[in-house]
């Protein structure tokens, strides 16, 4: 699952990364939550084009916006399938930046917040789906979106027992542009090594608070990972 993400990466590093032209200005987060408006990188005539979308996926065919609050997340084994995403996958795949994301591991005194991030920290895409809804306003269509999300890889697994499909950024460009099937190909969990996880401060349980203290380390392994429990 990913119910929680940070996205606090340079505009210079998304151009680059991302390969968009024109990027507008983007806040720092480091607390987004479901519901809320995210940046989100879409093909638009071939060319890759930055927008803000709803992150909770309200099918075209839904009859009323509250059913994306529970459409944050798609599983990669069965997006083909749910008449939720199917169309989305075949016709309107999109890559939705991040900085690191949150999980949770269960420990003695609660859940712990966890950080998840790239070991240069360096921007990423997860794998998105998009949709538009024209129900409450057919002038004024809300468009939204859904991350896509796979089983675990060894590092993550003890955290939680699914992880958001994270891509290459060599894979980009087929998950934007190429057919289903060589889409389907690209939703594995993300090798282990890239990554790194450390505990956060509990303060990120609330979406209310932000600010860069939210991504300090709190207990750190020495390779960057989460310490086991005793």
């Amino acid at each position: 699952m990913c119910g929680r993400f940070a996205f606090y990466s340079p505009a210079e590093a998304v151009t680059k990364y991302f390969g968009v032209a024109d990027v507008p200005e983007i806040e720092a987060r480091y607390n987004i939550a479901p519901t809320q408006s995210i940046p989100v990188v879409r093909d638009v005539n071939g060319a890759n084009v930055l927008s803000m979308l709803h992150w909770g996926l309200v099918p075209f065919w839904a009859k009323e916006k509250a059913i994306g609050n529970r459409m944050i997340n798609a599983r990669a084994e069965t997006v083909s399938e749910k008449p939720a995403y199917r169309a989305a996958f075949r016709r309107r795949r999109c890559l939705i930046p991040a900085t690191g994301f949150y999980e949770w591991k269960k420990v003695a005194d609660g859940k712990q917040p966890f950080l998840i991030a790239m070991r240069d920290e360096r921007p990423f895409a997860f794998a998105g789906l998009w949709e538009t809804w024209k129900n409450e306003d057919p002038d004024n269509p809300l468009e939204s979106c859904v991350i896509v999300t796979t089983n675990p890889n060894e590092q993550l697994s003890d955290l939680h027992n699914r992880m958001p499909v994270i891509l290459r950024q060599q894979d980009h460009d087929t998950w934007l542009r190429a057919s289903p099937d060589d889409a389907a190909t690209l939703m594995q969990p993300y090798p282990d090594d890239d990554l790194v996880a450390w505990s956060v401060s509990k303060r990120v349980n609330s979406p209310k608070n932000e600010g860069r203290e939210l991504i300090e380390r709190m207990n750190e392994a020495e390779d960057g990972r989460p310490k086991t429990e005793e």
